[in-house]
């Protein structure tokens, strides 16, 4: 006896599979257009256009809207454009492509290299209720040391020896409850005033505190922050480039291989 079915011969297991399939295909497109809003288009060292590298067009311009009353930004076409003096600062080692640039003067102050620094927005990173979310430790009273070694007050002992001032204060990033950099008084004979260091690239000892990316010399170059209770993204920038720099330019035996 045959029964009668709804649907009749229609094979609906098949029809599942292939609209998942095409839904598949779909959703690889789109992801795949959406990833090129952030550093799209794509120009080559000369500055000319590149090839985007697939075959999929970039995605038509997306407008958002920022909180906190920070305008708009659209994506890929109205991003910020890259820094145009660059060419300028850096010398190629060969005649063909492929081959590295070097410096032309100096790194830390041309922002190349391992220096190099994006040109991020010129204002403070807000957290969720439109506050600066990095802070020092002195402007805020939700925080204090609990354990461990406060560093303040400690003496900052540079790679090659040379005690180039001391700590002053901890920049706390509220949100997250950690401490972001550490603000070195400079002595008179390193550049005076005040500085940040990431708290990644400096290491809290009993009795000073460690900065090995640098030398005493390098110093008085950090890059400064504007205003006394808050650093811009762009200030971050590059104050984090200039430390991490140094890894690489403070000295010329650090350009050579090590074993």
């Amino acid at each position: 006896m045959t029964e009668d079915y709804i649907l009749g011969n229609l094979d609906v297991a098949s029809i599942a599979l292939w609209l998942f399939f095409f839904f598949f295909v779909g959703l690889v497109v789109w992801i795949q257009r959406e990833n090129q809003r952030e550093g799209y288009p794509l120009v080559d060292e000369d500055g000319s256009p590149a090839d985007a590298g697939g075959v999929f067009p970039l995605p038509e311009d997306k407008t958002f809207l920022l909180p906190h009353g920070r305008g708009s930004y659209t994506v890929p076409s109205g991003q910020t454009p890259e820094r145009g003096d660059i060419d300028a600062k850096l010398v190629p080692t060969g005649q063909s492509g492929g081959f590295p640039y070097e410096p032309a003067g100096d790194p830390f102050a041309d922002g190349v290299g391992p220096a190099s620094w994006a040109p991020r927005r010129d204002e403070p990173e807000l957290d969720g209720k439109g506050h600066p979310k990095i802070v020092p430790m002195s402007a805020t009273e939700h925080f204090h040391v609990a354990a461990g070694r406060d560093p303040r007050g400690l003496p900052v002992v540079a790679a090659d020896g040379a005690i180039v001032g001391k700590i002053s204060d901890m920049w706390i990033d509220e949100p997250e409850q950690l401490v972001r950099y550490l603000e070195i008084e400079l002595d008179a004979e390193y550049g005076q005033g005040s500085r940040l260091v990431p708290m990644t690239l400096a290491r809290i000892k009993s009795n000073q505190v460690a900065i090995h990316s640098l030398f005493g010399k390098h110093f008085a170059g950090v890059p400064t922050v504007k205003a006394s209770r808050q650093v811009t993204k762009l200030e971050e920038e590059k104050i984090c480039a200039y430390y991490g720099g140094g890894k690489l330019y403070a000295e010329e035996r650090r350009l050579e291989s090590q074993l």
